[in-house]
C-alpha cells in the first residue's frame, strides 16, 4: 500500500514539473511569458481621493514584484503582458439605516483592468486571453464618521484589498 502511494506522488509530482508553468503561491505564469509592463491606474471616477491612485499602483507594482518575480516590469507597452485601467468608480452610498436615520455608510470602489497578451492575444498558447474586467469592492463605516475620517481610516484596507482583487483577476483567475 504504501509502495502505490509513493509511486502516484511520484508520477503526480514528474507530470506537474514537465508542464513548464512556474507557479508562486496560487500564481501561473507560463515560462514563455518573461515581461510585464504595469500602466498607470488613473483615477477618473466622479470623486476622487487623490492618495487612492498613487498608492494602489505602488502597491499593485510591489506585490507583482514579490509573488510573480520571474516577470521583470519593463517601461514600454510592448513587453509579453500589458497591464492598464483606471479607477472608474468612487462613490459613497448610505447601507444602514436604524431609527429612520443612517448608520452605516458604504464606500464602492471600482478599477476597470484592460490585461493584453502580446504572446498570444486568443489565450490559445499562452494564457490568459486579452481581456477587460473589472474589480469592485465595498468597504462599511460607521454613518458618524466624516468621509474625510473614513477614507484616513479605510485607505490602506482599501489599498490592498484592491490590490490583491487585481492580482487575483491578473494572475489567478485562468
Amino acid at each position: 500500500m504504501n509502495k502505490s502511494i509513493g509511486f502516484l506522488l511520484l508520477a503526480a509530482s514528474l507530470a506537474l514539473s514537465s508542464c513548464k508553468i512556474y507557479s508562486f503561491k496560487d500564481v501561473s505564469i507560463p515560462a514563455d511569458v518573461k515581461s510585464i509592463h504595469i500602466g498607470y491606474l488613473e483615477n477618473r471616477a466622479r470623486l476622487v481621493n487623490p492618495q487612492l491612485a498613487p498608492q494602489l499602483n505602488d502597491k499593485l507594482r510591489q506585490k507583482i514584484n514579490n509573488q510573480a518575480s520571474k516577470l521583470s516590469q519593463v517601461q514600454t507597452s510592448d513587453a509579453d503582458y500589458d497591464v492598464s485601467g483606471w479607477v472608474s468608480d468612487y462613490s459613497y452610498t448610505t447601507s444602514g439605516i436604524s431609527n429612520q436615520a443612517p448608520s452605516s455608510n458604504r464606500l464602492n470602489v471600482t478599477v476597470h483592468i484592460v490585461f493584453k497578451n502580446h504572446l498570444d492575444p486568443t489565450g490559445k498558447k499562452v494564457a490568459p486571453a486579452d481581456f477587460e474586467a473589472d474589480v469592485t469592492r465595498n468597504f462599511d463605516f460607521a454613518a458618524t464618521l466624516s468621509i474625510t475620517d473614513a477614507e484616513a481610516q479605510l485607505l490602506p484596507t482599501v489599498v490592498s484589498n484592491m490590490t490583491d482583487e487585481i492580482f487575483n483577476k491578473l494572475f489567478s483567475n485562468w
